[in-house]
């Protein structure tokens, strides 16, 4: 028996200080997806990236990431959790000191593919935290640990640029490799071991995976909802940050970067939504949080005032925006995670995978839509995207399915 299992065999409940510990590990290491971002100019320039290929420079940790959901992530209902975790650290920690030294473009690009693969030990840690949790207090706990990982999410690009303006884009990287390794050794010394119950091989587990698709309807709305709400998030982080540089505002990196810092106030809505769903009122809040998203976009698009209020009702649908995806994430994790243990790891690695696609959607289509039609033509796509989510959740209601 596991340790999980014989934790709730005892009805007892994940420790919140171990809640504290797990939060701050997301955090911790999916940050080092988002690092890169604001200092794609720098990194190209310095490894001799060619203006044509500097978008690799994201794009190979975001598809390195994306594979270790499907390849990796999975793994966790076959392998020992915390052995795994402490793997994917160590890999985490050498690539990111292959970045912070990096001379070439080859050299980096190795590393960031690597740091994408690597990072997907938080996905692993989000699925331990409800395996540790009763049922009742399985929203709060994922509630709690998402909040860790949005904050690793929002804080590292403003944290990044702030770094690089003091010591240089090389020290973010060297930065991270020392906090990736204390925390592999503060998980090694702290984390109870988690054995999943024996069962198939990697390859019948990853089999399955298409079969759980086709059988889930709850995994596929939820993956849907959640895929439309982040490509907005990725659609409103990659272009707001060229309005705010535009003659509309015309502020400075330090300026966007602390406006980013300012926005992570939206994530209070992650340990909200884990206790509203373990009220089981996971079906209207999902609604709310819809309506939060399209609503951040369709406020700045209507207001005109001047420069000052305008900034304030930009940096308020900054906090809505956040608020409405945090709060949407972790009502889906929360539905998810409670169709069974055994498969827990695999529906994870499913659902990320398909959300971070729609992440990876917003983004591509923001730099375009912003550079067509500027910030006006940017928020009618950015409502699109909740609006979708929204018409697909009516159907929800008629089906009656949760």
């Amino acid at each position: 028996m596991g340790t999980a299992a014989a934790l709730q065999g005892k009805q007892q409940d994940i420790a919140g200080w171990m809640i504290t510990l797990l939060a701050a590990a997301c955090g911790i290491i999916v940050a080092n997806l988002y690092y890169a971002q604001p200092l794609i100019g720098p990194i190209a320039v310095a490894t001799g990236i060619s203006p044509g290929a500097a978008g690799l420079i994201v794009t190979l940790a975001q598809i390195g990431y994306g594979l270790g959901l499907l390849f990796i992530v999975p793994a966790g209902d076959l392998i020992e959790n915390r052995k795994m975790v402490l793997v994917l650290l160590a890999i985490t920690c050498v690539a990111l000191v292959g970045a912070a030294f990096a001379q070439s473009a080859a050299q980096f690009f190795l590393a960031a593919f690597v740091i994408g693969v690597s990072s997907v030990g938080a996905q692993v840690l989000v699925p331990y935290a409800a395996h540790m949790s009763l049922p009742e207090t399985r929203g709060r706990a994922v509630g709690n640990v998402m909040s860790g990982l949005l904050m690793g999410i929002l804080l590292a690009r403003p944290l990044s640029s702030l770094v690089a303006d003091l010591f240089g884009w090389h020290a973010i990287f060297g930065m991270s490799a020392v906090a990736i390794a204390l925390l592999a050794l503060v998980l090694a010394r702290y984390l109870p071991a988690r054995r999943p119950p024996a069962g198939m091989h990697y390859g019948a587990l990853l089999a399955s995976m298409w079969h759980l698709v086709r059988t889930t309807p709850i995994l596929r709305r939820r993956s849907a909802y959640h895929a439309m709400m982040f490509a907005a998030f990725s659609l409103y982080w990659t272009t707001s940050p060229l309005f705010l540089a535009g003659p509309t505002f015309n502020m400075s990196q330090k300026g966007i970067a602390l406006f980013a810092f300012a926005g992570v106030i939206g994530v209070i809505a992650a340990p909200i939504a884990g206790r509203v769903a373990d009220r089981g009122w996971s079906r209207p809040a999902t609604c709310v949080a819809m309506l939060a998203v399209a609503a951040s976009f369709l406020m700045t698009h209507f207001w005109g005032g001047g420069r000052e209020s305008s900034l304030m009702v930009l940096l308020a649908s900054a906090i809505l925006l956040d608020f409405g995806v945090s709060a949407n994430l972790v009502l889906s994790q929360r539905a998810i995670y409670a169709l069974g243990g055994e498969i827990r790891s695999r529906l994870n690695g499913l659902f990320m995978a398909t959300f971070f696609g729609g992440g990876a959607l917003g983004s591509a289509l923001g730099g375009w839509i912003y550079a067509q039609g500027g910030w006006s033509a940017t928020t009618w796509l950015g409502f699109a995207f909740p609006a979708l989510a929204l018409l697909y959740y009516c159907t929800e209601l008629r089906t009656r399915a949760k």
